[in-house]
């Protein structure tokens, strides 16, 4: 994390869950008894990948994310994300890719 990223607040950002593919094993959804991610919230993108609906489309925007963009925005499922959500790095690379894609400040 950047110094810079301590003043981000991913609650009024969530322009990376509006911008990437958030795909990940298919183990992590709920069709597998350790796993937690809603299967019914995911599409097959592979035999064994799959990803959050409505990220995989050129307008992506993760089914999961409630509210607007730049304003106030929550995760429907926060506390059974997916791996690549709970990896992702306020203030990253990736971070100020997806804030500049939506035109908030990087």
């Amino acid at each position: 994390m950047t110094t810079d990223a301590v003043s981000f607040d991913c609650q009024t950002c969530g322009a990376c869950c509006a911008y990437f593919r958030i795909s990940f094993y298919w183990a992590e959804t709920d069709a597998h008894p350790l796993g937690q991610v809603p299967q019914a919230l995911t599409k097959a993108i592979s035999p064994y990948r799959v990803a959050m609906q409505g990220s995989t489309s050129p307008s992506s925007r993760c089914v999961a994310l409630a509210g607007e963009i730049g304003q106030s925005v929550g995760c429907t499922i926060y506390e059974k994300r997916s791996s690549p959500c709970r990896e992702f790095e306020m203030g990253s690379e990736g971070c100020f890719k997806a804030r500049k894609a939506h035109g908030l400040p990087a």
